[in-house]
């Protein structure tokens, strides 16, 4: 992220939250940036809100393309992405929360990212540059802060999230939004190692508390963030113990 971009440090910072887990607040993503969450808060005041996609009513993008034309702007299709989007404008930091769901990010969270086509302004003929925005965005959006905060099921986050941060440098570029990548997940929904990883997200606490300070994270941060919890032969033992369970499972 270009650490030039203008930011203001101190309270008042307008955090929106947007929780594409299906799992809700049982979902181990949201503990990681509830984690990364409780950093910044513990020095700046801000103002949090918190979106879950699948309590919301945003419908599938028909593809009319009338809000790259007549509408200039506005979806014609009238549900909640009105609001949220309104909660984009309105915010200083935005974070989509979610896993990684066969190597990209839930469906609803992919609806809801056709749906935001509005706020691009239409294609006209220009050769996309790698590394740039595919589209202009229609408002001024440069002193806002993107974050992804997503959780894996693989021991580590490499070549696993290559598909999806594809879709995201061709939105923001690469320098446009930041992604904090968490591999294991799957640990985060077993009560047995509550401890350990309640231990191993006091460095996302870290990591917010940089954020807050900095309005963006080193390429040092980012990289201890995607450290996994377990070595290895440790997590491959509790994957299959985790697999065993669930054919056991009567309900």
């Amino acid at each position: 992220m270009d650490e030039k971009k203008k930011w203001i440090c101190g309270d008042n910072k307008k955090i929106y939250v947007i929780n594409g887990s299906p799992q809700k607040n049982a979902s181990g993503t949201m503990r990681v940036t509830n984690a990364f969450l409780k950093g910044i808060e513990s020095v700046s005041k801000c103002d949090i809100k918190i979106d879950t996609l699948s309590d919301m009513d945003v419908k599938p993008c028909m593809g009319c393309l009338s809000c790259w034309g007549r509408t200039e702007g506005e979806c014609v299709i009238k549900d909640d992405i009105v609001k949220i989007k309104q909660s984009i404008l309105d915010s200083d930091v935005i974070i989509a929360s979610y896993p990684l769901y066969f190597f990209s990010m839930p469906g609803t969270v992919k609806i809801l990212n056709d749906r935001l086509l509005s706020m691009m302004l239409p294609y006209k003929g220009e050769i996309p540059t790698k590394g740039m925005p595919f589209h202009e965005f229609r408002y001024d959006l440069s002193e806002k802060r993107f974050l992804l905060i997503s959780t894996c099921g693989f021991g580590k986050v490499n070549p696993t999230y290559e598909a999806l941060l594809i879709q995201y440098d061709c939105i923001f570029g690469n320098d446009g939004y930041q992604a904090l990548l968490c591999p294991q997940g799957k640990v985060f929904s077993r009560p047995e190692m509550m401890e350990r990883t309640d231990a191993y997200l006091e460095k996302y606490t870290g990591a917010g508390i940089e954020f807050a300070k900095n309005g963006v994270l080193s390429e040092q941060t980012i990289t201890y963030l995607q450290e996994p919890i377990f070595d290895e032969r440790r997590f491959e033992l509790l994957i299959n113990k985790f697999w065993q369970d669930e054919k056991g499972r009567t309900n």
